[in-house]
């Protein structure tokens, strides 16, 4: 490991929209570290319950396992989400319960990211216990709200569109730039 922090590299977008899979798919190519997105775990080891009390542990596990990857990082970490999302999601099904530090600290942390991988709703719809907003007007708002957060903030990130193929090669090829820019 070298002495330089490692850069950050986020996968962002709605669900269902193959984060979790880009991640791994990243770290095993570049050989380096990814952090999952901490509320499934928290999912399955609380009975498929979440309320707006437990959004605290949420964002202090997304935390956790986002830092564990960094330390074990080279040259580049992958998360698949991070705190800004958790804000998302807090604001969104939790209306009013997502805690201030939460909200401080995804913004202070959104700025350390050195690229947003933003993957578009255009692949078709996984069901899964813990996913929303199945249907194509839900969808959209999802996809018009995760952009508006890069956008707003004058965040840097990619475009990930189209198939697996296409998904995969734009990922790494944006990867790739960010990485050789230094």
């Amino acid at each position: 490991m070298n002495s330089a922090a490692p850069l950050r590299f986020a996968l962002f977008g709605p669900e269902s929209t193959g984060k979790t899979t880009l991640a791994q798919m990243l770290a095993a190519r570049f050989g380096e570290p990814w952090s999952p997105e901490y509320v499934r775990e928290f999912w399955d080891t609380h009975g498929a319950v979440i309320t707006g009390a437990d959004l605290d542990a949420i964002a202090c596990g997304q935390l956790a396992g986002e830092e564990a990857a960094a330390a074990g990082a080279r040259r580049a970490v992958f998360h698949d989400t991070e705190l800004l999302t958790c804000v998302l999601w807090d604001d969104l099904l939790f209306p009013g319960a997502c805690p201030p530090w939460v909200r401080a600290e995804a913004e202070r942390r959104a700025r350390g990211v050195s690229l947003w991988l933003l993957c578009d709703t255009d692949l078709p719809w996984s069901p899964d216990p813990q996913r929303c907003f199945p249907d194509d007007a839900g969808r959209a708002m999802c996809r018009r709200l995760w952009r508006e957060t890069l956008e707003s903030r004058g965040l840097p990130f990619a475009e990930i569109t189209g198939g697996w193929p296409e998904r995969e090669a734009g990922a790494v090829a944006a990867v790739e730039r960010r990485l050789s820019a230094g």
